[in-house]
C-alpha cells in the first residue's frame, strides 16, 4: 500500500493509513485443514471467504431491517435488505447494541430510541436469526470440523447483534477473553458479517500479532492479582475494573497500535464471510463511514469445546446489564 489506506478509513483516533494499518489475509475455507490451523495459530485470526450461503445472511439482513423499518431509521423507498439509514434522521435516535461499548452493556438512548432499541434487542431472540444464521448448519459444520470438537461444540446462545449506523462510535480495543473468563481460555469467536461492508464501512479490525499481547495483558495482570492475595474470583473482578469504564484495553485505537509497535489489520467483507478469532486476539471496528449512508450489521457468535470447562453464563440469550 502507498500514501493513504483510504482517505475515509478511521478509527475513533485517527486515520488509517499505510504507517498503522495492512490488509487482513484472506483464506479459502477449502484449503487443508492443517494449513488453515496453522495460519490461525500464527496470526490470531483466520479471514474465511463464504463459508455461509451468502442468500442466507441476506436473508437474515432482510428479515432484520423489516423488523425495524417501523421506528423509521431506514431511507425513505428503500428496500429494507440495503440497510440505508434515513438521512433525515438522528443517529442518536438509533443507537447501535453494544456498538459504542463493550463491557458496559446497559440500555442505550433515551426516550426517543426506545422503540429502536426495544426492536434492537428482541431481534436476538428471533428464529431468523437464532435459528437461521446463529445456528446455520454450514456454519456449526465448518467450526466443528476446524477445531476438531466434533460433536462437543457448543454455540453459545448469547451473541452480540451489533448494528452500526454511520458516523457513530466504532468498538473500542479488546479481546473476548476479558468477557468470557469464566471459563477456560479455549473459546472460538466466529465475527459474521451480517451483509457487504466496505473498508471503510465500520468492519472489524485486528491488531497484527496481537495474540501474544493480549495474553501478556492477560498473564501480567494475574500475577499481580496474586501477588495481591487476590483469589481467582476477586481477580477476576479487579482485571475487569482495571479496564476502561467499559472494560476496553482502549478507546484509542491509532494510539494504542503505536504503542505496542504493530498495524490494524482490515479488510472489506462479504454477506457469507466469517472471521473466526482466538480468545486473545485484539480487535476493534473502524468508524463507519460508508458513502452511501449503509448501516453495518454484524454478529459475534462463540464456540466452545463442551467437554471443557466454559463460561456458562454465555448459555443465555443476551440482556441488558446481564453483568456479562
Amino acid at each position: 500500500m502507498v500514501g493513504v489506506l483510504h482517505e475515509a478509513v478511521a478509527v475513533s483516533d485517527g486515520p488509517l493509513t499505510s504507517e498503522n494499518a495492512a490488509l487482513l489475509r484472506p483464506s479459502d475455507p477449502n484449503l487443508p485443514l492443517e494449513e488453515l490451523r496453522q495460519r490461525y495459530e500464527a496470526d490470531g485470526y483466520l479471514f474465511l471467504k463464504q463459508v455461509i450461503p451468502r442468500a442466507d445472511v441476506l436473508e437474515t439482513r432482510r428479515r432484520y431491517f423489516d423488523y425495524l423499518a417501523p421506528t423509521g431509521v431506514l431511507k425513505d423507498g428503500s428496500d429494507p435488505v440495503e440497510g440505508i439509514f434515513n438521512p433525515t434522521k438522528s443517529a442518536d435516535d438509533y443507537p447501535g447494541i453494544g456498538a459504542a461499548s463493550v463491557g458496559g452493556n446497559g440500555r442505550p438512548g433515551g426516550d426517543s430510541a426506545a422503540e429502536f432499541v426495544d426492536r434492537a434487542i428482541e431481534a436476538h431472540y428471533k428464529d431468523w436469526y437464532v435459528d437461521q444464521l446463529c445456528n446455520h448448519p454450514a456454519l456449526y459444520a465448518y467450526v466443528a470440523r476446524f477445531t476438531g470438537w466434533g460433536a462437543n461444540t457448543l454455540t453459545f446462545k448469547r451473541t452480540l447483534l451489533r448494528n452500526n449506523t454511520p458516523g457513530t462510535k466504532p468498538i473500542g480495543v479488546h479481546y473476548d477473553q476479558i468477557f468470557i473468563r469464566h471459563g477456560e481460555p479455549t473459546s472460538v469467536t466466529a465475527w459474521v458479517p451480517i451483509g457487504d461492508v466496505k473498508i471503510n464501512g465500520g468492519g472489524l479490525i485486528y491488531l497484527e500479532d496481537s495474540d501474544s499481547v493480549g495474553q501478556k495483558i492477560e498473564d501480567d495482570f494475574t500475577v499481580k492479582a496474586k501477588q495481591a492475595g487476590l483469589s481467582d474470583e476477586e481477580a477476576r473482578s479487579a482485571f475487569n475494573s482495571n479496564m476502561t469504564a467499559n472494560a476496553l484495553l482502549s478507546d484509542a485505537p491509532a494510539e494504542f497500535a503505536k504503542e505496542h509497535g504493530r498495524r490494524w489489520l482490515v479488510a472489506a467483507y462479504e454477506a457469507g464471510d466469517i472471521v473466526l478469532h482466538k480468545p486473545h486476539m485484539i480487535h476493534a471496528s473502524t468508524v463507519n463511514n460508508d458513502p452511501d449512508n449503509v448501516i453495518r450489521l454484524a454478529t459475534d457468535i462463540r464456540f466452545c469445546d463442551s467437554s471443557r470447562p466454559y463460561d456458562k453464563r454465555w448459555m443465555n440469550f443476551y440482556r441488558f446489564n446481564d453483568g456479562v
